[in-house]
């Protein structure tokens, strides 16, 4: 066995996915399992995102940043590699539940190997409960789906079409009697099909990150007022300094010097957390 990937003794499970019916028989991990006291978010979505799917999984992750919370998701291409960049770009821990075993050798997809390595050098953990040369199948995948919304407090679902890996995620978390919370979109997409059936099966929708932070039973007024600069990003700082004077969005996010996108993610996502505010057509500073 890689020296680096440990069998968990069902004891060392983390605590929620004890509880389910049909928890893994046997768990292998690499790195170190977050403490119990943390929130765990599984993000899953499509593998064929829309811009649109990938600025609100930016945007949704960005605002949760200064929280404990764990960012769970399957490694795979798409939302899931989406969500655990955003994580890692904005100091969340991580976990992975990749379809196979642990080991670089058969890690699926291949494509995300380095990532992997980031997400265990940043404090994060790799899971699967298959052995570590285990090659990913088509029925793996649904098997550790049970086990990333197993361990979870709550799942939230961006983008899925008809026929949608993404989905059996949510089935398994209404089973285990989890939050599903999930992101209204065009109705001109196929990939707004899942989340559009959740919604009429009585998922919560999410429209900003104060949402999933009340589905997970954050008091976000009490962390608002302690909000400071040291909880900020770099791209976050830039802009308070440059808002010392308030001013028209485009100027803005001229003055920055970000790429359209990137400005775009960085502000919506402050709003969000109430660090600015847009009032009578300038940004200003929310004091």
């Amino acid at each position: 066995m890689e020296s680096d990937i440990k069998q968990l003794k069902s004891e060392e499970y983390p605590e929620l996915l004890k509880e389910i019916n049909d928890p893994p028989k046997k768990l292998y991990i690499k790195g170190e399992l977050p403490p119990d006291n943390m929130k765990y978010l599984c993000v899953v979505g499509s593998r064929k995102y829309s811009p649109y799917g990938k600025d609100v999984c930016k945007t949704l992750i960005e605002g949760l940043r200064g929280y404990p919370i764990v960012i769970v998701s399957g490694l795979a291409l798409g939302i899931d590699s989406i969500a655990h960049e955003s994580a890692l770009e904005n100091g969340l821990t991580t976990i992975a539940v990749p379809g196979s075993g642990l080991s670089e050798s058969v890690l699926h997809p291949k494509a995300h190997k380095e990532l992997a390595r980031r997400i265990v050098k940043s404090g994060g953990t790799m899971l699967s409960e298959f052995e570590e040369n285990f090659k990913a199948t088509h029925y793996s995948f649904p098997q550790r789906n049970r086990v990333m919304a197993g361990m979870s407090h709550a799942t939230l679902i961006i983008e899925a079409e008809e026929k949608s890996g993404t989905l059996i995620t949510s089935k398994f978390a209404t089973e285990y009697n989890r939050d599903v919370l999930t992101v209204p979109a065009s109705i001109f997409s196929g990939n707004s099909f899942g989340p559009h059936m959740l919604l009429r099966l009585g998922a919560t929708p999410i429209r900003k990150s104060e949402d999933i932070l009340e589905a997970l039973g954050f008091n976000i007024k009490e962390k608002q007022q302690k909000l400071d600069l040291k909880d900020l990003s770099e791209k976050e700082r830039k802009v308070i300094d440059i808002l010392k004077t308030p001013m028209e969005r485009d100027e803005l996010i001229a003055n920055l010097g970000f790429p359209i996108q990137d400005a775009n993610v960085t502000l919506s996502a402050m709003e969000i957390k109430g660090i600015i505010k847009e009032s009578y057509g300038e940004m200003r500073i929310n004091n």
